[in-house]
C-alpha cells in the first residue's frame, strides 16, 4: 500500500473539514493507496498529467486533488471547500504550482 504525502497546507485543510467529509475523503484516499478507484472522482488534466480530484458532498462540496502515478506515494496536492459550480482559479493555480514543484523534485 502506498503512503500519502501531503503537500503544502493540504493536510491542515482536510483536518478542517467536518467529520463526515473528512471520513469520506479518508476512505477515498485509502482506496487510492490500495490502487483502487475512489467513489467519486474526475481527472484534472489542467493541473497536470495523472492528477485527479476526489469529490465529496457532505453539506458543502469538498475537493482533494492528488497524484497517484508514482510508485512511492499518493501525493495530495491541494484540498479545499468548493463554493461555486466552477473550481476557483486560485484553487487550480495552487494545485498546478504544487504539481510543478513535485515534478521538479521527481526529475532530480
Amino acid at each position: 500500500m502506498k503512503r500519502i504525502e501531503w503537500l503544502g497546507t493540504s493536510l491542515n485543510a482536510v483536518r478542517d473539514f467536518p467529520d463526515q467529509a473528512r471520513s469520506l475523503v479518508g476512505y477515498d484516499l485509502w482506496l487510492v493507496q490500495r490502487g483502487e478507484t475512489p467513489l467519486d472522482f474526475k481527472p484534472m488534466p489542467t493541473v497536470g498529467a495523472g492528477a485527479y480530484e476526489i469529490r465529496v458532498q457532505a453539506g458543502n462540496q469538498y475537493r482533494v486533488i492528488y497524484v497517484a502515478k508514482f510508485e512511492q506515494a499518493v501525493y495530495v496536492l491541494h484540498a479545499f471547500v468548493k463554493k461555486t459550480q466552477k473550481t476557483a482559479t486560485t484553487d487550480l493555480a495552487m494545485a498546478q504550482a504544487r504539481y510543478a514543484i513535485l515534478m521538479k523534485e521527481k526529475a532530480k
